[in-house]
């Protein structure tokens, strides 16, 4: 547990850790990809634009916010949309076989690992409202236009 960030269970943590899984195989397979390391931000960046692409403005998704003076990696693309929604749209991804993650489900401060360092008397209702509301959608640098545009449609189909 100590080396997979102190949890028992995924995004369940129990106690302090680290992130400490790499090991001497995947170092040198990792040596060689950061060779292309730029190549690979690029695609995600392009997944990313589609994504805003296709979601631009739509009533009930938030896409995430990108400042000018910095540029995304995009390890994940997370969007906000209203928490009645979540489940029935996870289920809905899931039946036409695409892929969704809720990262974080409960928040830190209300983690086994967490408890001791948390002033009750405070509330956090961004990250209670961002807990309750957030699902991410595929992100790689393998995604081509014609699966983003799948993704990105049924994603859509759901909110009609």
């Amino acid at each position: 547990m100590i080396a997979n960030h102190g949890q028992s269970r995924q995004y369940y943590h129990d106690l302090l850790g680290v992130n400490s899984r790499l090991d001497a195989i995947q170092a040198a397979v990792l040596r060689i990809k950061l060779r292309y390391l730029d190549h690979y931000c690029d695609m995600r960046r392009r997944a990313a634009d589609a994504y805003d692409d296709l979601f631009f403005e739509h009533k009930n998704i938030t896409t995430p916010n990108r400042v000018n003076f910095s540029s995304h990696v995009f390890h994940q693309y997370t969007m906000r949309i209203p928490p009645a929604d979540r489940e029935n749209l996870q289920a809905h991804l899931a039946a036409l076989d695409i892929p969704s993650m809720i990262y974080y489900p409960v928040p830190l401060y209300k983690q086994k690992a967490y408890i001791p360092y948390w002033d009750p008397g405070k509330q956090l209702t961004n990250t209670e409202l961002l807990c309750g509301s957030v699902i991410s959608i595929p992100m790689h640098t393998e995604l081509d236009q014609k699966l983003l545009d799948y993704i990105g449609e049924g994603v859509l189909s759901y909110f009609g």
